[in-house]
């Protein structure tokens, strides 16, 4: 496999037209001096020591449109490292200029352990289509840089790439590559927090986070999710629902139901110059409408509404306009045990209310109490015994202390 890698780059390499950067087709341009390139060769030397050059030349380059001699140009260079997680030179050695270095590795850990021997990175760079290998090799080695950009063929195309940072970040990371963060304020404060950025695709984020962000995949499933346990919700478990027709009846009995006359819902001579074009619906109907077509009405798994966060009408609904649902897990959280309470956790729903336009009117994030998979009787008594036997352990070990 590293000698397919090595011979991808090769050919791509050899279409690397240096020279002019003014010249049609030149795809590099010189270093920025004689001392620099004194520098890069010098350095490439050193990697030498440990890795062999399988690409480009120390000593000469092709170069279009300008005079290699009196410019300031070097060779793009490839250098192959047999045995990197033995080698110092790849980790410690930076030669500021084109040139790589390929490293192989037998597993997931034993990259990110090579990701992270440099000791400090401004931003690494994970290619893969590989949801599962991005979370491992970030979670490995995040601790090592300053952001993580993940490329797969979703967001490619759109990628800001490796080395244009995030306009809200300072420059700067952890380890040797950290030394130029301001100390005042809050920031001094995050200056002794780990912090790394993550970009990438949505559903690769999501992965990688265990949380649901928009725009990532979502998953359906036959089985209702609130027919499901706790441990059985996935994040990204999705349920679409069927689709409600809002009529001038359901504002009207809203309105009496809940007191709130307002006139935008009740007075439609009263709308001349407001934002409605006619009488709407009130807000919290649409999301009571929403939770009666996402609710699963039999008793199950879940024990409660929990309450809800981040909502926000995005705009207005009219009678005459149809709503459906698209309801999301977007997060688990485990809760601490307690006796006499049934075993459960809360999960995060991110709630998009549409139109018939599959346009969000609303959005929300609603949380339930889900009561956790139900222990067999026979683990319960195998459990207990365990319980009645480590704690005659434990009396047995401290008399003998004592005597």
């Amino acid at each position: 496999m590293t000698e397919v890698v090595i011979n991808s780059l090769r050919e791509r390499l050899k279409s690397n037209i240096i020279g002019d950067p003014s010249v049609e087709g030149v795809r590099m341009g010189p270093l920025a001096s004689k001392g620099q390139v004194k520098d890069v060769k010098d350095k490439v030397r050193l990697l030498m020591k440990s890795s062999e050059l399988v690409y480009g030349d120390l000593d000469k380059v092709d170069v279009v449109g300008a005079d290699s001699e009196r410019g300031s140009f070097i060779s793009s260079m490839l250098l192959y490292c047999k045995d990197p997680m033995n080698s110092t030179e790849a980790h410690s050695v930076e030669a500021f200029g084109p040139v790589s270095t390929v490293m192989p590795y037998r597993n997931n850990e034993e990259a990110a352990e090579l990701a992270k021997m440099g000791k400090g990175s401004l931003v690494g760079s994970v290619f893969t289509a590989d949801n599962h290998f991005a979370k491992d090799i970030v979670l490995g080695s995040a601790c090592m840089h300053g952001r993580m950009v993940i490329i797969n063929k979703e967001c490619a195309g759109e990628s800001t790439g490796h080395g244009s940072p995030l306009p809200h970040l300072v420059h700067g990371g952890p380890g040797r590559a950290g030394g130029g963060e301001e100390m005042g304020g809050i920031r001094g404060v995050h200056h002794y927090m780990q912090r790394t950025a993550l970009q990438g695709s949505p559903t690769t984020l999501t992965k990688i986070l265990n949380t649901y962000l928009p725009g990532a995949e979502m998953k359906e499933d036959v089985i209702h999710p609130f027919r499901k346990y706790f441990e059985e919700i996935q994040v990204g478990d999705t349920l679409i629902t069927h689709k409600r027709t809002v009529t001038e009846a359901d504002v009207v009995n809203f309105a009496g139901v809940s007191g709130d006359f307002f006139y935008a819902h009740t007075d439609e001579t009263s709308l001349e110059g407001s934002i409605f074009e006619r009488r709407v619906a009130h807000g919290y109907f649409v999301i009571s409408a929403a939770a009666g077509l996402f609710v699963d009405p039999k008793r199950g798994p879940v024990l409660a509404n929990y309450g809800l966060d981040n909502l926000r009408f995005i705009q207005p609904v009219y009678p005459g306009d149809t709503i459906q649902v698209k309801l999301t897990c977007q997060r688990k959280t485990k809760k601490d045990n307690r006796e006499g309470q049934i075993p459960q956790g809360v999960v995060e729903w991110y709630v998009q209310v549409v139109n018939q336009k599959q346009e969000i009117v609303a959005l929300e994030t609603v949380l339930t109490l889900v009561a956790c998979k139900p222990i067999s009787r026979q683990f319960r008594i195998q459990n207990s015994e365990f319980k009645k036997q480590h704690s005659q352990l434990i009396g047995d070990t401290r008399k003998k202390l004592v005597k």
